[in-house]
């Protein structure tokens, strides 16, 4: 096994704390996935996939998060930041008790990313850390060049994450929202998605922009507001 510590593994990788499966919005379509995820402690390797912008990125950081609480490590990489960090973050991975992996197809065609992947695939196998990777195709699409790799991320469970209808988007916004302390009207969501951007994770950053706008002007939050507020 390398010689590496936690701090080496988890440097220039950050999780967002807020990221819990207490406030990710499951829809019926989804529930399946999400409840393999938030107890799957002792499956050895799931693959996930989602088109959009389902909110892959936040259950792979709830599953880290979840294990950290816990006293286990974990570590969380995601691939379409690779220019903060080398392959060899992903050497002595094998320590933790798990490893996730996100944007899988940021690094099809590397040589290097490909190779550390799959020796580090191996080693995890080898002592039982639970391996989750998430890509925004299935594992038979991607374009990895190794075959071994690509035959390797076709040998978990394999999960689509579907993208939420507006009701959901809705639903999911008003969750957060609640759980942050204050209301989201329908009238007030139904505004906000007439007019943003529709990923969920766009969703969240205007939400979290009006929180700070509704707490500061100590006012609720109205449709008047949101409109000062984002200068629509």
């Amino acid at each position: 096994m390398p010689n590496t510590n936690h701090d080496q593994l988890t440097l220039g990788v950050g999780l967002d704390d807020d990221a819990r499966f207490e406030n990710f919005f499951v829809s019926d379509v989804n529930q399946s996935l999400v409840s393999a995820l938030a107890a799957s402690e002792n499956e050895p390797f799931l693959y996930i996939w989602g088109n959009g912008s389902p909110g892959l990125s936040h259950l792979l950081q709830a599953s880290c998060n979840k294990s950290t609480a816990e006293g286990r490590g974990a570590i969380y990489v995601p691939l379409a930041d690779q220019s903060q960090f080398a392959p060899q973050i992903l050497e002595g991975a094998e320590s933790l008790s798990l490893v996730c992996i996100d944007d899988i197809e940021s690094i099809a065609g590397d040589v290097e990313w490909e190779a550390a992947l799959f020796t580090a695939f191996n080693a995890m196998r080898q002592t039982g850390t639970q391996l989750i990777i998430a890509g925004h195709m299935g594992a038979q699409q991607l374009t990895i060049q190794l075959p071994d790799l690509h035959s390797r991320l076709q040998s978990g469970l394999l999960f689509q994450l579907f993208e939420l209808s507006d009701e959901d988007k809705l639903s999911a916004l008003q969750l957060r929202a609640r759980q942050r302390g204050f209301d989201l009207p329908d009238a007030v969501g139904e505004f906000i998605l007439l007019r943003a951007q529709r990923s969920l994770s766009a969703l969240m950053q205007i939400l979290d922009e009006l929180d700070h706008s509704s707490m500061q002007q100590q006012r609720k939050l109205t449709v008047p507001l949101v409109k000062s507020t984002l200068g629509w």
